[in-house]
């Protein structure tokens, strides 16, 4: 597949382009600097210059003849709320936007898991979920796209162990291996039983094959 991941040089993104490359995709890795992948020796990875705060008309020239497409962008925890507006919210709407201008169908995103459940709406991270939130209900009810949402619990950089719970109803707590993560959403972009599919994501005792094939 012809895979583009917008936010390629994040934590989740730097994981995915690798993995994606070594399983023979070739990857164009959207950043708003290609210089951030400048270190990056791998002819299936392309740096790809993809700027969120441009127009969907002018991304969706970038996604032209694309396969699937990855949003694992994110402004970070060290930006104010309205910067986490601009990406995570309407950067990840404007891609959405883009891929349909594109006729681009796949598209999958990583949220966050809560996202759904105000209550746990907490403290600084509200601006966030609100983001996630919305995000996500646009990509459900306003896209005709065959979305794939992976809600993570929480990050951490623990070496990934391949072992996962996926749920797609069950409230669930935990944390899981930002490779972990990585490894799903590239697992999800070759299984058919993530399309449409919403779920929610941290470490356990299951292949992800396993779990997503229990989908």
């Amino acid at each position: 597949m012809k895979i583009l991941v917008i936010g390629a040089h994040g934590n989740v993104g730097q994981k995915l382009i690798r993995i994606l490359s070594a399983q023979g995709d070739q990857v164009l890795a959207g950043v708003r600097d290609p210089a951030q992948l400048a270190d990056l020796h791998d002819e299936n990875i392309i740096p790809t210059k993809f700027d969120l705060e441009q127009l969907p008309d002018t991304l969706a020239q970038k996604m032209i003849g694309i396969d699937a497409i990855v949003f694992t962008a994110g402004s970070g925890g060290k930006t104010g709320a309205d910067k986490t507006m601009l990406v995570d919210l309407d950067g990840a709407v404007k891609s959405m936007q883009a891929a349909q201008i594109a006729g681009v169908q796949r598209f999958v995103i990583v949220s966050a898991l809560y996202t759904d459940d105000r209550q746990k709406w907490v403290g600084d991270m509200r601006p966030y979920y609100a983001a996630k939130y919305y995000a996500d209900q646009w990509l459900i009810n306003q896209t005709n796209l065959n979305y794939t949402i992976v809600r993570p619990g929480g990050l951490t950089n623990d070496a990934g162990t391949g072992l996962v719970q996926i749920d797609a109803e069950q409230d669930v707590a935990g944390s899981v291996a930002r490779e972990d993560v990585a490894k799903v959403v590239a697992a999800s972009l070759h299984n058919s039983k993530t399309a449409k599919r919403v779920f929610n994501l941290i470490s356990g005792e299951k292949s992800i094959d396993e779990a997503l094939n229990e989908l």
